[in-house]
């Protein structure tokens, strides 16, 4: 094994895009909640940065990509990154072992981070820190450990291919926020209120960025820098396009109108779906993964007004469903030109097998860190802070401030304020209220 500088290269400047791709997801899930929540929503994005790098290092890195034990985790070798350095190691073995130990931890950073979406606008900050490390570590290191780093599932033993991270990131997190959802219950006012995005450019400059960002989330999950890197971009950006087309067809016979903010979900459903199978497909298997996966996608984000359960973002009908769409169709389009596995009913028997591990084991963790968690710190905001927003009530900061200097401003001189002092406005009070007459099933394509 030697360090080849062109491989280095390139998996330092995909190290860079996946880290990107968190601040990307913050602005779309941003974007989507009431103005009121907009900081708080950036913010349980923006920590994941800081905490899971943490518990990368000291411990989520050794268990997930240290050397395999039973077929379950990772031994000890690499705690506190002992033993990573300049020199490869088996499983990236043209570049320097911090810079895959880099990669991946950009990995373990978002896919935490997509489950907040899940639970937007209800959960207390506190509660979110500790459901983050504890949920780092105890499910998305062995899951990962179990595809990737030499477990049961993956190379050598079950044999379900997962190139970039449909089971151990997008399954992974979508079970998780349906668990999420489900436990910390509805937002007040959820089916009787259209709860609409505050700000429909902050969605598609995040879904702009996450796009962007997915080019080395896929062809970095090559470890090098050939042909292999080439196909999974090229898989990527196709899928995705049709995704795009898939979405919006539905939601233009369904509704009468095209709408944004489903072009930007159908975007980042088609990024969901080809994950798995970017390193696997060529361009027929892109192009009709990412178009069922726009259409299953657009129809299960509203399944959820049916089954009654509050997923603010949906988080489940795009990460968990097209994550599911996306590993099953792995085995039906893959084709051993592109790298050496054929689809075949076998080979979709196996991807199902880790599909319905990955949904039994982060489903019962997720609970079992949900319920720890509240019983400690707590989870759910109560009532005054969820209607005044979490902004305030747990950042005491506002997204947005309105400055007027002279004239008159309604309220203001009542409130003992000179009438040329700037004044800050909380954004509640000139949010605009969605129609009455509108159903929350018809607002943003099916995304809330």
């Amino acid at each position: 094994m030697h360090v080849n500088t062109g491989d280095t290269a390139w998996m330092l400047a995909s190290c860079a895009l996946v880290m990107f791709m968190t601040p990307g997801l913050a602005f779309f899930y941003g974007g989507l909640v009431r103005a009121k929540n907009v900081l708080a929503t950036v913010m349980q994005s923006f920590i994941a940065l800081a905490v899971v790098s943490v518990t990368w290092s000291l411990i989520g890195y050794t268990l997930a990509f240290g050397p395999d034990k039973w077929n379950i985790i990772g031994g000890l070798s690499y705690w506190g990154l002992h033993n990573t350095g300049a020199a490869p190691m088996p499983l990236a073995p043209t570049i320097p072992a911090t810079v895959f130990m880099a990669f991946q931890l950009m990995f373990a950073i978002i896919t935490p981070a997509l489950i907040t979406g899940a639970f937007a606008e209800r959960m207390k900050f506190s509660g979110w820190l500790m459901m983050l490390t504890l949920w780092s570590i105890i499910v998305y290191s062995p899951v990962a450990h179990w595809v990737w780093g030499g477990g049961f599932l993956g190379a050598g033993h079950l044999g379900a291919e997962d190139f970039a991270g449909g089971t151990v990131v997008h399954i992974n997190a979508g079970v998780a926020a349906l668990v999420s959802a489900i436990y910390l219950g509805r937002r007040r006012g959820w089916g009787k209120e259209a709860f609409v995005p505050h700000n429909v450019p902050f969605v598609v400059l995040g879904a702009a960025i996450l796009w962007f960002g997915w080019f080395g989330f896929n062809a970095g999950s090559a470890l090098t820098s050939g042909g292999l890197a080439g196909s999974a971009f090229v898989a990527t950006h196709l899928a995705t396009a049709t995704a795009v087309l898939g979405w919006i067809i539905p939601e233009w016979i369904r509704t009468g109108k095209a709408t944004t903010v489903g072009a930007a979900s159908g975007a980042v459903a088609g990024l969901v779906a080809i994950t798995p199978a970017s390193g696997f497909v060529g361009t027929a298997g892109a192009l009709c993964i990412g178009f069922v996966a726009g259409v299953i996608c657009y129809f299960a984000v509203n399944m959820k007004f049916r089954f009654g359960f509050d997923d603010s973002l949906d988080v489940v009908g795009v990460h968990m469903v097209g994550g599911i769409v996306g590993a099953l169709l792995t085995g039906v389009f893959s084709t051993a030109v592109i790298n050496g596995v054929n689809g075949s009913l076998a080979q979709v028997g196996k991807q199902a097998v880790a599909v319905l591990v990955t949904l039994v084991y982060s489903g019962f963790m997720t609970w079992i860190i949900l319920k720890v968690t509240d019983k400690t710190v707590g989870l759910r905001v109560d009532e005054e802070d969820e209607v005044g927003g979490l902004d305030l009530s747990q950042h005491a900061e506002v997204g947005y401030t309105f400055s007027g200097r002279g004239g008159s401003l309604a309220g203001v001189a009542a409130g003992g304020h000179r009438q040329d002092e700037e004044v800050q406005v909380v954004p509640e009070s000139v949010e605009l209220e969605p129609s009455a007459e509108r159903e929350p099933a018809d607002v943003g394509g099916g995304t809330e």
